[in-house]
C-alpha cells in the first residue's frame, strides 16, 4: 500500500529587497520549511503559488502595487491564505488596515526571528 505524498509547508514571501528575501529563505529552510520567493506582488500574482499548507510573508510597500493592496486583492478573490506582513518603515495606520484585513502578524524591520517563526507556524496549523 501506498501513501499518498503530503504536500510540504510552503511559506511565500514577496519582499522587493533581494538581501531580505535570501535572509527569510535561509531562516526558515533552516528550520525544514520550503520557501518560494518573489520580488514584486505581480510576480507572486502571476505565478498563483499559493496551497492549503502555504502562508504568505508580504513587504508592506512594495514597487507598484503594495502589500496591502495585494491582501485586498487575495481577500476579493477568497484566497485565504494566511499573511504575516513585514516594514521597514513604522506605519500604525499600515498595521491597522493589514491587521482588520485579517493579517496575523505586522512586524517592523529588523524584527526577532523567533517571534516571526513562532507568527509562522501559527499561521501553518
Amino acid at each position: 500500500m501506498t501513501q499518498a505524498a503530503v504536500e510540504p509547508y510552503r511559506v511565500l514571501v514577496v519582499d522587493d529587497d533581494k538581501g531580505v528575501r535570501d535572509a527569510l529563505g535561509n531562516l526558515l529552510e533552516s528550520v525544514g520549511l520550503e520557501v518560494q520567493s518573489f520580488g514584486s506582488a505581480e510576480e507572486f500574482v502571476s505565478s498563483c503559488p499559493t496551497t492549503l499548507r502555504s502562508c504568505l510573508i508580504l513587504d508592506v510597500q512594495l514597487p507598484q502595487m503594495s502589500g496591502l493592496d495585494l491582501q485586498r486583492q487575495l481577500s476579493k478573490t477568497n484566497n485565504l491564505v494566511p499573511i504575516i506582513f513585514i516594514t521597514a518603515h513604522r506605519d500604525d495606520t499600515a498595521r491597522e488596515r493589514a491587521l482588520r484585513g485579517g493579517a496575523l502578524g505586522f512586524f517592523n524591520k529588523p524584527f526577532n526571528s523567533e517571534d516571526l517563526l513562532s507568527a509562522i507556524h501559527l499561521a501553518l496549523k
